[in-house]
């Protein structure tokens, strides 16, 4: 008996031992195919098959199927992205319906493309990425493709491009070529910066005279201009140019510094000679007292820096700017010395417009080698999120004449300014 129940004992034992292998097979088998809880694109179909703005993020360390190159979608295709998505959602406080007609300008070479859209990512991030208005680049030579693509992937609005005409980048017909020459050589031997540049005088007529003649520009009421490699520092949660419109100012800067006088000898005695010919043009309430100080007999060379403006397209096509330009234009200042779009406009705005409709911005913090502008107002930096050092701020600098502007328009200036007169910047 007892051998007849050893026998049968092995027999359940190895029943059992066979189920126990079978079963914990199975549990192997089916924890292989399971889906982890984490890290994982959880579709029933291939990734490759799934649109790009169906795929959520994965862990860097799980590979995923790279998306389309957003440099090389077209702009209809980049609002079906998830990376524009975020940019189209906007705030209660913003209506498209209120945008004015209004876009971004850049004057700039194919060559200048990286730095121009670290400019516009800057923009957009702090300011468009909410309103989406236009962007219009200008150039005299065609864009290529390739900038053309770029720059209509960082652009969250509507982007057109323009040739400059050749009559608007070239010698007027009255101007003696080889007195221009000479002035390039003289002013190169005394090193002047720029001196004895080509393209910098065209560009400054260009941007003084004719860029916002520019066919592209006829449809838009205010612009603001971009330059390559410029930054915006703090978030801009209000609509600048509806503001400007519904402020009516019609300039408006963050830099202000004097010019280098050579580069302007005649500008101010030429500028006198138009304003005794057309004193219809001068307003009762305008801003010499910031451009000179002994009552217009010189010019102290203070002058919006021109990178940065936002400005109305109106203004330039008054009547007043038109003549104004064109007696500039005929007297040969900006091929025989180096008159600067900077001085122009500056000179242009403080004499025809009222001194209330130009605005200072103390809150957007701004950009262009080398200066800075940053909100000295903690609150303000804070508030709008500033990432810019306000000891390199150049508003309240010994050179800068922003300090000359707050005191004739009676600005109350920031706590502790003062400290920023001899500041290093």
């Amino acid at each position: 008996m007892a051998p007849q129940r050893s026998a049968t004992r092995l027999i359940k034992f190895a029943i059992f031992a066979v189920v126990l292998i079978v079963f914990g097979y199975t549990l192997s088998s089916g924890s292989g195919n399971s889906k982890p809880t984490v890290g994982v694109v959880e579709n029933s179909q291939p990734v490759a098959n799934v649109p790009v703005n169906e795929i959520p993020i994965a862990p860097k360390e799980i590979p995923v199927k790279e998306a389309p190159n957003p440099i090389k979608n077209t702009p209809a295709q980049l609002k079906d992205t998830s990376s524009h998505g975020d940019q189209t959602p906007l705030g209660s406080d913003v209506h498209l319906d209120e945008k004015i007609k209004a876009c971004f300008v850049a004057l700039v070479r194919n060559e200048e493309l990286s730095s121009l859209v670290d400019a516009m990512r800057q923009i957009e991030d702090r300011f468009n990425k909410k309103y989406h208005y236009d962007y219009v680049f200008l150039n005299d030579k065609e864009f290529t493709e390739e900038f053309k693509e770029t720059v209509q992937a960082f652009a969250s609005g509507p982007v057109k491009f323009g040739l400059i005409p050749t009559d608007h980048w070239s010698y007027p017909s009255w101007i003696d070529q080889d007195k221009a020459a000479q002035v390039r050589k003289d002013m190169k031997a005394q090193n002047i910066i720029y001196g004895d540049s080509v393209s910098y005088r065209h560009m400054c007529r260009y941007e003084s005279g004719f860029f916002w003649r520019h066919q592209l520009m006829d449809e838009y009421e205010y612009y603001w201009r971009i330059d390559p490699g410029t930054k915006v520092y703090c978030d801009i949660d209000y609509d600048i140019f509806k503001w400007m419109k519904d402020n009516d100012k019609k300039y408006s800067f963050t830099i202000s510094l004097p010019e280098y006088h050579a580069t302007i000898p005649t500008l101010w005695d030429t500028t006198k000679q138009f304003v005794k010919e057309n004193p219809q043009f001068l307003n009762d309430n305008n801003l010499l007292e910031w451009i000179s100080d002994d009552k217009g007999e010189t010019y102290n060379g203070c002058h919006f820096w021109s990178n940065f403006e936002v400005a109305s397209l109106d203004f330039w096509r008054s009547d007043a700017y038109r003549k104004y330009f064109d007696h500039l234009d005929q007297a040969g200042g900006f091929f025989y010395e180096r008159w600067g779009d900077a001085p122009v406009h500056s000179i242009a705005a403080a004499l025809f417009l009222d001194k209330e409709q130009i605005h200072f911005f103390d809150d957007l913090g701004y950009y262009h080698v080398p200066f800075h502008n940053c909100p000295f107002d903690k609150k303000v930096r804070l508030e709008r999120k500033c990432a810019c050092d306000p000891n390199v701020d150049m508003t309240f600098h010994g050179y800068s004449c922003t300090l000359k502007y707050y005191d004739i328009k009676n600005i109350p200036k920031p706590k502790g300014w003062e400290k920023q007169i001899n500041a290093n910047v």
